[in-house]
């Protein structure tokens, strides 16, 4: 059966789009740019090509879809910069093949200006072809949320560089969800991302600071935040966590702009604090308890970047881990998705026994609530519980 649709990485943006287009009955091909394919699993990989779905390493196939959408990781380099090499590299091989009338998208995380002045020079220079008369480009933030029990499609947001293009875009994208909002242009599209992820991470430094003050002021914040949220305007609750991990950097825009978004630099501080902050906090708690960190056998439950998920991708668990190793802490680790795990290029004993665990441990962190942890039965069992999510039983644990 002949793809309509090519889609081009397939990590934590491709992989969601693939599911979907192939759930919508979009026969569909998948091409990695990296390790990210391992993201499939069995299962899911047989579900997928019941309905329509193949993988392919065979860069000719791109050349015989209607829509290519590219999806590749774009990760924050050592400059802080977001890293567009697998973009490039995606972009290169698709021009070799691209043909008249294709609709390509980008849906990667990039700045205002990319998709114009990065990825359409490429794509016109490997095809010969002319973006806006020979075939449609256009951008459209992934709105991809993992792990989440929601499955009814996001609204789809689109840019094109001509208006044509746009037109194009949302009818591939009008086979996926119910409502597709039109941006003015490619910049306005890929500003949209921008601004959502830099108002999750403004958000979640407020609520990170709010937890360090209130922590001194013998405030409960999960109290404050479980009453303010009661506010049928003007708010939406946030809560604390040891860290901001994900795949969704934010940008400051430093040398993009005159200003820049000096709130998303400092957001940016506040968040990066946290691991220590945990840290600080854990060996406080130990010296109250008449226990040094040095030697104490420290468990921390949860080592990815979001609840039920394997992924590990910014998760704060690591910083911790090493924070916690240079006191001289013995520390080990539970997490049912993550069967090995290494820190400073040195494999974490991981528990068998949840709960035995917990009762052997001087102090078990609770850094990620999977859904398989009993949390009642987890702060009975521990000798000192530090839950930094705010999800055991009142009165149960200590809180961040």
């Amino acid at each position: 059966m002949p793809a309509d649709l090519a889609v081009i990485g397939l990590g934590p943006y491709g992989l969601p789009l693939a599911q979907a287009a192939v759930a919508a009955g979009i026969p569909t091909i998948g091409y990695a740019t990296g390790p990210e394919a391992g993201s499939l699993s069995p299962a899911e990989l047989r579900r997928m090509r019941s309905t329509g779905f193949r993988l392919s390493t065979d860069p000719a196939q791109l050349g015989r879809v209607r829509t290519a959408v590219i999806c590749a990781p774009t990760p924050r380099g050592a400059d802080g910069e977001l890293d567009l090499g697998q973009v490039e590299a995606a972009a290169r091989t698709l021009a070799e093949r691209l043909r008249p009338h294709t609709t390509v998208i980008l849906e990667s995380p990039v700045l205002p200006g990319t998709t114009e002045e990065l990825l359409r020079p490429i794509l016109e220079r490997g095809s010969g072809l002319r973006a806006g008369r020979d075939f449609h480009l256009a951008y459209s933030p992934s709105r991809a949320d993992p792990g989440s029990r929601d499955h009814t499609p996001a609204p789809r947001v689109i840019g094109g560089l001509t208006p044509a293009c746009t037109e194009s875009a949302a009818t591939f994208y009008g086979r996926l969800t119910d409502k597709v909002v039109r941006a003015r242009g490619l910049r306005e599209a890929e500003a949209v991302r921008l601004l959502e992820t830099n108002f999750r991470h403004v958000n979640i430094a407020l609520v990170n600071e709010m937890a360090v003050v209130c922590h001194e002021l013998g405030v409960d914040l999960w109290d404050v935040i479980r009453c303010a949220e009661t506010k049928p305007f003007g708010f939406q609750a946030f809560r604390p966590g040891p860290g901001v991990g994900g795949h969704g950097v934010p940008q400051d825009l430093t040398g993009h702009a005159s200003r820049g978004l000096r709130m998303v630099e400092l957001a940016q501080q506040v968040n990066e604090r946290m691991p220590h902050y945990v840290v600080q906090r854990a060996a406080a708690l130990l010296n109250e308890h008449g226990k040094s960190a040095r030697g104490a056998r420290v468990l921390l439950l949860g080592v990815t970047y979001k609840a039920d998920l394997a992924d590990q991708q910014g998760a704060p668990a690591h910083e911790i881990a090493v924070r916690l190793m240079e006191l001289g802490a013995s520390v080990s680790y539970h997490d049912p998705h993550v069967p090995a795990w290494h820190v400073l290029d040195r494999p974490v004993p991981r528990a068998d026994s949840l709960y035995e665990a917990a009762a052997a441990a001087d102090l078990t962190l609770l850094l990620q609530p999977h859904r398989t942890y009993d949390l009642q039965g987890l702060s009975v069992k521990a000798q000192l519980l530090l839950d930094t999510r705010g999800v055991t039983p009142t009165g149960a644990a200590h809180r961040l």
